[in-house]
């Protein structure tokens, strides 16, 4: 039995495979889950490990986005709505999760261009372009 295994001795602590990568995200959890959906034949011992922390880092990001926008908003809890705003107005989570509709995410304010005040000229022009187009 010499050399079989780890000695775990009355000393020797158990430490997870998240604190051992320092991730807070389950690593074994995730491990769990790509085995049982027959994703691959084998699974790796650094996948689980490496897809935890991108789940992880991608968490904080919007986390961190939408506590600001709940911050500009004078809120202290984050809502369906600053989850929305912060992915929206972040040009790179945007284009990631462009197909993801967020339950009372609300949508994003916009003014078309026409209804905002210009200078008088393109104001006229406008105007004139208008009548031009009506009288042919």
């Amino acid at each position: 039995m010499a050399g079989k295994g780890k000695n775990l001795g009355s000393n020797a602590k158990r430490r997870s495979r998240s604190s051992k990568a320092g991730l807070q995200f389950p690593v074994a959890r995730i491990a769990r889950f790509l085995k049982v959906g027959k994703y691959a034949k084998r699974v790796g011992a650094g996948a689980p490990v490496f897809l935890a922390a991108v789940l992880e880092y991608l968490a904080v990001e919007v986390l961190e986005l939408a506590g600001i926008a709940a911050r500009n908003d004078k809120k202290t809890r984050i809502i369906p709505r600053h989850i929305q705003l912060a992915i929206r107005f972040d040009k790179e989570l945007n284009q990631f999760l462009r197909d993801v509709t967020i339950p009372n995410g609300g949508v994003i304010p916009r003014i078309h261009n026409i209804f905002l005040p210009n200078n008088k000229s393109n104001t006229s022009k406008a105007i004139a372009d208008a009548a031009d187009e009506e009288e042919d």
